[in-house]
């Protein structure tokens, strides 16, 4: 019999914020690359989306730029060192929701994978901390000597992550149908719409216009929202934007 999985983004998802930023601190803490280019590019996308006048996508995409340049030429054990730092520290601040759907999918045999944006080391770390059965993050790519070169293979879009799940479905022979997807990003939305079971998780709005705008999408999904300690499953029909 075909299996039944799901798929999981991390950051906004399961984790509360970014988890790239929090290796962009550690680098910055431990002296490995100097702080400038957060302060002088990246913190001001940063202030306006925390004050809600900024998009969130440009935010974490300016960090994916910077963090790019500033890992060129470190070394892969450096990273792998602050990867497990940040999750051993961060690795709790998931949402209370998305935990508990974790641990409901493996009371049920379900299999567990997680499709992230995040740098691969990261999403490694994260897929052992919580069980994960299989894993896909985005490559930052390495020469002969382990060291970063700054190009990146992505899993932030939604054409690498359908591509991603269509290796699992046939590595795993997955019945997407039965399956279930949880993320909060455009980049999720192809990851949504091949599973029979979606869940936008505290969705950003431009995933939900595009939910919103898909007649198939939208008679199947779940939107979730979690504030301090409640949840709220909104009818996604009855949407207006303010």
């Amino acid at each position: 019999m075909k299996k039944v999985a799901a798929f999981f983004d991390i950051d906004g998802t399961v984790y509360r914020e970014g988890l790239i930023t929090e290796v962009f601190k550690k680098l910055v803490k431990y002296e490995i690359i100097q702080g400038e280019k957060w302060y002088n590019e990246v913190r001001p996308e940063f202030v306006r989306w925390d004050k809600r006048q900024g998009d969130y996508d440009n935010y974490l995409l300016k960090m994916v730029d910077i963090y790019m340049d500033a890992i060129k030429g470190l070394k892969k054990d450096q990273i792998d060192f602050i990867a497990k730092r940040v999750v051993e520290q961060k690795g709790d601040r998931v949402y209370t929701f998305t935990r508990d759907r974790i641990k409901w999918h493996k009371e049920q045999g379900h299999i567990i994978i997680t499709v992230s944006g995040s740098p691969y080391e990261l999403v490694r770390e994260m897929a052992k901390k919580y069980e994960f059965d299989d894993f896909r993050g985005s490559i930052y790519v390495q020469d002969e000597h382990n060291m970063y070169t700054g190009d990146v293979i992505p899993m932030w879009d939604s054409e690498s992550k359908q591509k991603a799940i269509n290796e699992l479905v046939k590595l795993y022979d997955i019945e997407l149908d039965k399956s279930y997807a949880y993320g909060d990003t455009a980049g999720d939305y192809t990851m949504l719409n091949m599973v029979g079971n979606p869940y936008c998780m505290n969705p950003t709005k431009e995933l939900l216009g595009k939910v919103i705008n898909d007649e198939s999408l939208k008679k199947k999904v779940n939107v979730i929202v979690e504030r301090k300690d409640v949840t709220y499953n909104l009818d996604v029909n009855n949407l207006q934007f303010a």
